[in-house]
């Protein structure tokens, strides 16, 4: 059994976010375009003696995070010690965050993802990726796409993954707030003031991906989450005005928000869209990344 095994994940952007009604559990039927993007974090697995589950975070909120049970990396490893009836296992995971806390970028989920194949490397436990998705699809409605990367489209509740054939590669900058939001008071938010939407993916954002039109791209950008997350934390309007008029191709409350997510038109105009966004207070800090990127992966 290794010692120490080092995973890499990536962060997601929704670049289409429709919401339907909900089902007899009460989860909303989604209809999502997912795009993942070099921004991620790293996952370490160290070893552990038998039964000890053990989680340090550096980074990114690494102070507001939970450690015990209630995380989904710890979550996570005693889902998949459990999954193959092994009590001997034992992990120590050192997470290094560069994802946004409750930004809606599936920082928790990809902590998950990565965790369930970090330790499924380091117990040998030679599970597949397509082994590993039905525990991911328990632990929360990103997590499949963390492992599997790429750009898919997402339904039901999220979990049921297509991936999708696009063109090149789309530069993103990201705006994160000085608050995190609640994906759950989001969601509450839109049940009050909005009915449930078609989640059918719009043709134009498929065909454009396919061909790998940026513009066409920021054109079809959509989020039926976008004006809860608005509602919720109204600065969010005018940091997505500011990205506009500094030409972003589209901009986007991406997920449940509240980060804020321009399609630029080339890795420097990303920079001056960072530039541009970074004096405005309602903005705690600017992000660029390319996508898109390969899910969880194993580093040598």
């Amino acid at each position: 059994m290794s010692n120490t095994v080092r995973v890499r994940v990536p962060a997601k952007v929704n670049l289409a976010l429709r919401v339907g009604g909900t089902d007899a559990q009460g989860y909303h039927e989604l209809g999502t375009v997912f795009q993942a993007v070099s921004l991620g974090d790293e996952i370490v697995a160290e070893a552990a003696a038998p039964g000890e589950f053990k989680l340090v975070f550096h980074g990114e909120g690494a102070a507001f995070l939970p450690v015990d049970d209630t995380n989904l990396a710890i979550r996570a490893a005693k889902l998949l010690a459990n999954h193959v009836g092994r009590t001997d296992l034992g992990v120590s995971l050192t997470i290094r965050k560069r994802i946004p806390v409750a930004g809606g970028m599936a920082g928790g989920s990809a902590d998950a993802a990565g965790t369930l194949l970090a330790c499924s490397t380091l117990w040998e436990l030679g599970l597949s990726r397509d082994e590993l998705q039905p525990l991911a699809a328990e632990l929360g409605s990103d997590v499949p796409f963390i492992l599997l990367g790429g750009t898919a489209v997402g339904t039901g509740r999220g979990v049921e993954l297509a991936p999708m054939m696009t063109s090149g590669t789309f530069h993103w900058t990201f705006a994160l707030s000085h608050t995190g939001l609640s994906t759950p008071a989001v969601f509450k938010e839109f049940d009050r003031t909005t009915a449930p939407n078609s989640t059918e993916i719009p043709l134009e954002l498929v065909e454009a991906l396919r061909a790998g039109d940026a513009a066409a791209v920021g054109a079809a950008l959509s989020n039926d989450l976008q004006a809860s997350a608005i509602a919720l934390q109204p600065t969010l309007e005018h940091t997505l005005r500011i990205g506009r008029e500094a030409g972003a191709l589209g901009g986007i409350v991406t997920g449940s928000g509240p980060t804020c997510a321009f399609l630029a038109g080339s890795e420097a105009h990303s920079h001056e869209l960072a530039e541009a966004l970074a004096v405005f207070s309602g903005v705690r800090a600017v992000r660029r990344a390319y996508g898109p990127v390969a899910g969880a992966q194993v580093m040598a």
